[in-house]
């Protein structure tokens, strides 16, 4: 008999989900808008700031949010964006929808996360260019390092576009991820720590920006009896329906932050004394990670020649999904011969690097099926 499939990061419903669709349902609050569109924002202002300082747009990804904020600073084809070369493409292809220039920055080993010295080479190189914004990313939950990101970001006043689509429920300095950019994109895609099916939400301290994003995401539609459009906008916001699971979804999202590091917690204790594992490591007290997924670095040089793709292999044999570290995207096809800003440190992650099973609905009996397989090759 096959073992069933043990996936990377599953949805984790909580149970209250039901009863938000359930509302919608006998409200008949079925097209897009509506009562859990509005609590849902409000449950994640509420999450990320006790003092709602944070105004939300829930939308339905976070690239479309990433776009809508790339809209809202009036980027285009003649402009630069900086960004995080070690990512997923759900970062850069809005840059791309808008034709605008990506210069890639390179990661820096601490967290993984944009370099903040490549980030002022950069800075430095493109001075004299329009340089629109900058978009740093809290990768696999680990926060970037923000003080020194925007220390520079504020030195050559460029705003930031944070890329919080992994990091709901980290925090730097106690600050929650999502709050440091002038806007920020959440996901609350299917292998999020918390879902909707699929969604996202642009998060800001500005109201104005919020309600031009609102205004975006709904085709832009002028206030008018009929139907009147000055702008070119977008099918964006999110509906009514999926909503209500992300209001059910908040309700559990402290405890899957928990189970998301006890899992983190599992795998360190495994490779303990294994050599050439390295975990993606929070570096300071500083730095919260809700450690979304768990990731290592297999290094062949100590590990007796044991590679990333040998454990990945040995794990998807048993039906155990891992996945490389992102390929950075200045290596990939749809962006070669792009400019790239750094020493290579990310290209060395992506060769090395491995995300392992980390669903906050993981069991004991996954996690020993999970070690057995290792077992096989560590010991």
């Amino acid at each position: 008999m096959t073992n069933s499939k043990i996936w990377l990061s599953s949805p984790h419903m909580g149970g209250a989900e039901e009863k938000y669709v359930a509302e919608a349902f006998a409200s008949n609050w079925i097209a897009p808008l509506g009562p859990n569109v509005t609590g849902f924002e409000n449950d994640i202002s509420q999450f990320i700031s006790e003092q709602l300082e944070y105004k939300v747009a829930a939308l339905l990804s976070g690239t479309a949010a990433i776009h809508l904020a790339l809209r809202m600073l009036e980027v285009t084809p003649n402009d630069i964006v900086l960004v995080q070369s070690f990512t997923f493409c759900g970062t850069t292809n809005p840059v791309s929808y808008e034709h605008a220039q990506i210069v890639f920055i390179d990661s820096e080993q601490d967290t993984w996360n944009m370099c903040p010295e490549a980030l002022e080479t950069a800075l430095e190189k493109y001075k004299h260019h329009s340089v629109k914004a900058i978009i740093p990313v809290h990768l696999y939950g680990m926060p970037a390092k923000m003080d020194e990101i925007m220390l520079i970001a504020d030195k050559y006043g460029i705003p930031i576009i944070e890329d919080a689509a992994e990091a709901l429920g980290s925090k730097y300095k106690n600050q929650a991820c999502g709050t440091f950019g002038l806007m920020s994109a959440l996901s609350f895609n299917g292998n999020k720590i918390i879902t909707t099916s699929g969604g996202g939400a642009l998060v800001s301290k500005s109201q104005h920006y919020i309600d031009q994003a609102r205004f975006l995401a709904t085709q832009a539609r002028d206030e008018a009896p009929h139907y009147q459009h000055s702008q070119i906008g977008y099918n964006y916001r999110m509906s009514n329906v999926v909503a209500g699971i992300g209001r059910g979804q908040m309700e559990v999202l402290d405890l899957r932050v928990q189970q998301r590091r006890d899992n983190n917690k599992r795998y360190r204790d495994y490779f303990k004394g294994v050599p050439g594992i390295i975990f993606q490591t929070e570096p300071t007290n500083d730095f919260f990670s809700n450690y979304w997924l768990t990731s290592i670095l297999v290094d062949p040089a100590i590990t007796a020649g044991i590679s990333r793709e040998d454990v990945r292999l040995i794990l998807d044999k048993q039906h155990i999904d891992s996945r490389p570290l992102w390929k950075p995207m200045h290596m990939q096809p749809v962006y070669e011969g792009s400019s790239f800003i750094g020493s290579g440190i990310c290209e060395k992650l992506f060769e090395q690097g491995l995300c392992l099973p980390s669903g906050s609905n993981l069991s004991d009996t996954d996690f020993d099926r999970i070690f057995s397989a290792l077992d096989s090759i560590f010991k």
